[in-house]
């Protein structure tokens, strides 16, 4: 049996799972206005992906860097939810970051 796909498959999930979360934390504690850096951020990991000679590193770092990228575009519209009352904006922060 090969046992490759599910375990890239779970990988993936949590990734995503977890990708919720710091979306969710990243917009609340500094704002969705970073969404460019972690584009870039996103954006260099999958680069960085395509230079390891590992499949393993290579594939993990590869959906990890997938996720990074669909996070940086989650950030605005999780704004967009904040400020719709949908989850909580965190009064220590101006309104203007």
């Amino acid at each position: 049996m090969n046992f490759t796909g599910l375990i890239l498959g779970l990988f993936m999930l949590f990734v995503i799972g977890f990708g919720f979360v710091w979306v969710i934390k990243l917009e609340y504690h500094i704002g969705a206005h970073v969404w460019p850096g972690v584009l870039a951020v996103g954006v260099a990991l999958a680069v960085l992906s395509l230079f390891l000679p590992s499949f393993w590193a290579s594939s993990l770092l590869g959906i990890f860097a997938g996720s990074v990228i669909w996070g940086s575009t989650e950030l605005p519209p999780q704004a967009e939810r904040v400020a719709q009352g949908l989850f909580p904006a965190n009064p220590k922060r101006r309104k203007n970051a």
